[in-house]
């Protein structure tokens, strides 16, 4: 299993909301767990009981302060953008070498498919790709920084 496939199953897992995936195989073994709370579903058919209804108040207009006003507005700019997450636990690295361009800047064109930077694990340097076609607005994290599964690393806006 090389490790392409090995961080597709760790998306898969991922969004499947399962807790733990154990695969062996007469070479290898990995076990992937997350740290996902088990989802558990009780249905009880209930009589329907009477509530009282309570009086409805005079309309009150709500009031936003300002900080809330600006977090507000950046939410809503965010929800146009999507965001590259790390697939993996590791330092991340905007270049291949300390003398090396890096992969991608703010207001880079992107395309799927293209490394926008290096994660390394384990002493393995993994190269992580967009996975978006499109225009990178920010960078998240600072180059030779630590980063953690599913940790958001770029913003791209989409093409």
């Amino acid at each position: 299993m090389d490790i392409k496939q090995v961080q597709e199953l760790i998306r898969f897992v991922a969004k499947s909301g399962v807790n733990e995936v154990s695969i062996e195989e007469k070479d290898f073994k990995i076990t992937i767990k997350t740290n996902q709370q088990p989802t558990y579903v009780t249905a009880a058919p209930q009589a329907p009981v009477a509530v009282a209804q309570p009086v409805p108040a005079a309309p009150v207009a709500p009031v936003i302060s300002a900080a809330d006003a600006k977090a507000i507005a950046a939410a809503e700019d965010m929800a146009n953008y999507v965001t590259v997450k790390s697939p993996m636990i590791g330092t991340f690295y905007r270049s291949a070498g300390p003398d090396k361009t890096y992969f991608v800047n703010v207001g880079d064109e992107v395309k799927a498919g293209q490394v926008v930077c290096i994660i390394e694990a384990m002493k393995l340097f993994n190269e992580i790709e967009s996975e978006v076609t499109g225009r990178i607005v920010k960078i998240l994290v600072d180059n030779s920084s630590p980063v953690e599964y599913d940790q958001p690393l770029f913003l791209v806006e989409p093409a």
